[in-house]
């Protein structure tokens, strides 16, 4: 690094890195809850709210720090009719996170904690999307200016057509095998 410049570390990158962990760490919670039972599921139930909050927090940092540090972004989220445009995003990460919540005190539901899960980080990288655009690597670099050769994007799009096939067999295998949940009883194979 001697010589180099380290503009992408900054506290900002550093804290959605953060808030990349703790999302991961919802999933994972919501997903165990789906998977399990009994006494897993119930300390999965608890541990959910914790996480829960400290990725509201994470968002709510996150939603303050970015306006605050790039007028472009305050401009295109507070001008209207922007505003109105772009008013769904924290008003559905709201209601997901009220519903996800409720969803957690609730014994009979299963898979819904982490269907909301994936809706409420999808609302988080749309609120990122949507202020950063078109900037990859704020505020220099767009997202045209990273951009690969077309040559370079014609190998890897046939590259992607030929193993995205391969991808999804395994995946959709993956999920054949582990079907199911895992109950108190049955331990370890």
């Amino acid at each position: 690094f001697v010589g180099s410049s380290l503009d992408w570390f900054t506290p900002f990158n550093l804290f959605c890195g953060l808030g990349l962990i703790v999302a991961y760490t919802l999933l994972a919670t919501t997903w165990l809850i789906m998977k399990s039972e009994g006494a897993l599921q119930n300390r999965m139930r608890e541990l959910t709210r914790h996480v829960l909050l400290a990725l509201i927090a994470v968002i709510a940092v996150v939603s303050i720090w970015t306006p605050l540090g790039w007028q472009f972004v305050a401009e295109r989220w507070f001008t209207l009719p922007n505003f109105f445009w772009f008013l769904p995003v924290p008003v559905l990460v709201a209601v997901f996170s009220l519903w996800i919540w409720r969803l957690t005190r609730n014994p009979d539901s299963h898979a819904r904690p982490f269907l909301l899960t994936l809706g409420l980080i999808f609302l988080g990288f749309s609120g990122l999307g949507i202020s950063l655009w078109p900037h990859i690597i704020p505020p220099r670099i767009t997202l045209w200016e990273a951009a690969a050769p077309p040559a370079s994007q014609l190998f890897m799009l046939i590259g992607t057509l030929l193993i995205i096939p391969v991808i999804l067999v395994y995946t959709a295998w993956s999920y054949y095998v582990f079907r199911g949940k895992v109950s108190d009883t049955e331990g370890y194979h």
